[in-house]
């Protein structure tokens, strides 16, 4: 630091344009080596004479990071004005002024107060002025000066960043560049060393260098493998003073990372792989895996397999899973292992993305082989096609066989099969099926126009030997089976008559002309022939020629009624029947009549309809309200006369006294009560039949409901000394004449029988023991009232029976 700040007095010494006018010899003898003066005053041989003013100078030089005890002296400012005696007083302004430069007020010496850093500021200016104290006026003009902050090496080289990563690609050439670093010196580079920088490398040898002036970091070993090292850590030094010994210096460290590329081929870790598949297994199913290494990584590892050759290239295919890089076997087709048992196949795997420039170093592929045998399983019945189609007549018998179905055991067994529908696909039991010989037959009639269509299912089941002999081997439950689709198709028959294909309402204006088109009908089959419907249109042989209307075929499958006479009358005729023989063209021909019903309306002069005899046929604007209203009053009132029929009807409907399932004529009361006669006075009081005014008069008949309660009528007294017998035959005399009583044959017990009966018992219990020929014709004898009684007695033993 001496020898810097001797040569900066030096320099500042050299640079000063005018000095003061002390002898050199007593500034030499005075111990001040910073001390600068400037003095304007010279005479015309040596010395400069000022003009405008005594002073002046140009700038100073100041070393930065002054460590000196004392203030650092920066120079002197003097002026001829100034004689000495203390009048003057000098003053500094400007950049630090007071802070960091300080001045003698006195003297005009300039010290730096404090310790100055270049780099953060390497340049002061300043302006100096002196002034008379007692008149505080200026003697000379305000002057500006310069103060230069000298560098010195104080400051270390420093790294951009102080972590660099970098890649190159692996197996480069010597000398490939990998990355740039880059390191700055804040010292001044225009004086000196101080900011020349140097690059080294302290680790990282020998994989990589750096160029010492530009900071690049190469490689410096050919071939290096990502497969054997893959990260490296490199240590770069940046020293300033051009690397010379005593330079200040600073590192970074570098990572870098070698990337792969496609430089390895694919090798199996196993040339062969051996794998079992049952022959059940369905297409698509996966078989086994394998996997040849790469050591690469990304894309330069990916690769593919495929069959090479092999007896199974047909059978079985492989993929390759993109995620894994493995080879997947699967099953290309159905396998039999009564067939084949053992398949060999060759399997390469390559890369997708090979590298030119490593293809010298061979084939990027490998080959391994692959063995899969074939396991036997139990396998269900096979049937000889995919599906059935059957077409079958809608019009075949009951029992007919309208085809067969057909399966075998694939298994070395050939066990015998045994065929089924499943009902749940024939609810209705429409078909059936031979259970050996697979035979499909029909159990109820079809009908296409029904069902064209029935899809049935065929269930074959193996039948193994233990269900043939079941003592000879042990039971097995497990039954193998298939199914399979069976369609079947109803073809049409012409079974069905063609007809009107709606119900047309026809009506003729009585103004209509000959030749003027009333309809057009269409007919309908519900038979689907293949060549398509054709339908003709007659009269019906028993009225071929209709004098009112004409029947048109237009040769379409329509007919147009065409009118045949000139007007028509509704008084005279106001419905027409128009019969219409309608035939097909399919075999059998199949034939209908539908009749046209025409009616004759009144028109206007457009033809169009105004009204009608029928009330089908109205205008089509609709009846008036009040017509409407007269109609509704109408239907009322015919209800309310309905209703009251019915209810006079049913009071009039008279109850019978004795009501059964059967007929009440044909039955006879019995109450198993036969009593002791008219001398058994305690079982029955007789007084009762001859006093008859001991009957309440109010009393109605039990067997007849009355209509109205009405005053019974009284007859003559005859219970005075009157024989039982006399009073019976009189109220049976009575009754037979009496208006309201049954309109049929009754039987009246009064529990009296009075004298003997010519006719004896007509009690049914003794018919057990009488003839069974008796002859009852007698009866008819006695008159209408007993004639039911002829009939039932009377008839034939088959009628008795």
């Amino acid at each position: 630091m001496r020898t810097y700040y001797c040569l900066s007095l030096f320099i500042w010494t050299y640079m000063f344009h005018t000095v003061d006018a002390i002898p050199l010899e007593e500034k030499a003898s005075r111990d001040l080596p910073s001390k600068r003066v400037v003095d304007l005053t010279k005479d015309d041989s040596k010395m400069l004479h000022r003009t405008k003013r005594g002073w002046m100078w140009n700038q100073f030089f100041l070393l930065e990071e002054y460590t000196g005890t004392d203030t650092q002296y920066v120079g002197k400012l003097h002026t001829d004005q100034d004689k000495g005696d203390g009048n003057l007083k000098y003053i500094l302004t400007g950049d630090g002024a007071g802070s960091l430069f300080v001045i003698d007020e006195n003297t005009g010496d300039i010290h730096a107060a404090k310790k100055l850093d270049r780099e953060e500021k390497s340049l002061y200016i300043l302006r100096a002025k002196a002034i008379d104290r007692k008149t505080g006026r200026q003697v000379e003009p305000e002057s500006e000066f310069i103060i230069k902050i000298h560098d010195i090496n104080d400051n270390e080289p420093k790294f951009t960043k102080d972590l660099y990563t970098a890649s190159v690609p692996e197996m480069s050439g010597v000398g490939t560049s990998v990355i740039q670093v880059t390191a700055t010196d804040a010292d001044d580079a225009n004086y000196g060393n101080s900011a020349k920088v140097v690059y080294s490398i302290l680790q990282g040898q020998p994989y990589f260098s750096v160029d010492p002036e530009s900071g690049i970091i190469k490689t410096a070993l050919p071939d290096m493998s990502r497969e054997n090292r893959e990260q490296y850590q490199v240590v770069i030094q940046a020293k300033d003073m051009g690397g010379q010994m005593g330079g200040l210096s600073g590192t970074t460290t570098v990572n870098i990372t070698l990337t792969d590329v496609n430089n390895n081929p694919p090798r199996f870790p196993q040339s062969t792989y051996q794998f079992n598949s049952p022959e059940s297994v369905p297409l698509g199913t996966y078989v086994g895996r394998i996997k040849a290494d790469d050591p690469d990584v990304g894309e330069n590892a990916e690769m593919e397999y495929s069959i090479a050759e092999g007896d199974g290239t047909d059978m079985f295919d492989v993929i390759t899973d993109k995620d894994t890089q493995e080879g997947i076997i699967t099953v290309k087709q159905n396998l039999d292992f009564e067939s084949k048992m053992l398949y060999t196949l060759r399997v390469d795997a390559s890369n997708t993305h090979p590298d030119p420039r490593f293809l010298h170093l061979g084939p990027f592929k490998d080959t391994a082989v692959v063995k899969i045998s074939v396991e036997d399983i139990d396998e269900p019945p096979v049937f000889s096609k995919l599906y059935y189609l059957i077409e079958v007549d809608e019009d075949v018998k009951e029992g007919s066989i309208i085809g067969q179905v057909t399966a075998y055991d694939p298994d070395a067994m050939n066990n015998l099969i045994k065929y089924s529908i499943d009902r749940h696909t024939d609810m209705d039991r429409i078909f059936s099926i031979h259970s050996e010989n697979g035979s499909i037959f029909t159990l109820k009639p079809l009908d296409r126009e029904s069902s064209p269509w029935h899809n049935i299912t065929i269930t074959a089941t193996e039948i193994s030997e233990w269900e043939i002999h079941p003592s000879e081997h042990q039971s097995d439950n497990s039954k193998q089976s298939s199914h399979i689709p069976v369609f079947i198709r109803i073809l049409d028959i012409n079974d069905h008559a063609p007809e009107f294909a709606m119900y047309y309402e026809t009506f003729v204006c009585e103004n209509a002309k000959p030749g003027q088109l009333i309809q057009t009908v269409s007919v309908m089959d519900r038979d689907d022939p293949p060549r398509g419907h054709k339908f003709f249109f007659e009269p019906v042989p028993e009225f071929p020629l209709n004098p009112n209307f004409t029947i048109v075929d237009n040769k379409d499958n329509t007919a147009g009624i065409m009118t045949r006479k000139d007007g028509y009358s509704r008084n005279k005729m106001s419905t027409y029947l128009l019969p219409i023989l309608i035939f097909d063209n399919d075999y059998p021909i199949q034939s209908s009549t539908g009749t046209l019903t025409i009616r004759v309306c009144a028109c206007d002069n457009q033809g169009n309809m105004q009204s009608c005899n029928a009330e089908a046929l109205v205008l089509s604007a609709g009846l008036s309200t009040g017509a409407l209203i007269a109609i509704l009053l109408c239907i009322i009132i015919l209800l309310v006369l309905v209703v009251l029929f019915a209810a006079l009807k049913r009071q009039r409907k008279k109850e019978p006294l004795i009501i059964s399932k059967d007929d009440v004529r044909d039955n006879i009361v019995t109450y198993n009560d036969e009593g002791g006669g008219e001398e058994d006075t305690q079982a029955f009081d007789i007084g009762t039949l001859r006093n008859p005014e001991a009957r309440e008069d109010s009393k109605l008949r039990r067997d007849v409901m009355p209509e109205t309660i009405f005053q019974i009528r009284r007859t003559v007294p005859l219970w005075e000394n009157i024989d039982v017998q006399d009073f019976i035959h009189r109220r049976l005399k009575e009754n037979d004449s009496d208006p309201s009583a049954p309109p049929y044959d009754s039987l009246a017990t009064y529990a009296y029988e009075g004298n003997d009966s010519i006719a004896d018992s007509l009690s049914s219990l003794e018919s057990l023991t009488a003839d069974c020929n008796q002859d009852y014709d007698y009866l008819s004898d006695w008159g209408p009232r007993f004639k039911k009684l002829a009939d039932m007695y009377g008839g034939d033993d088959s009628d008795r029976d």
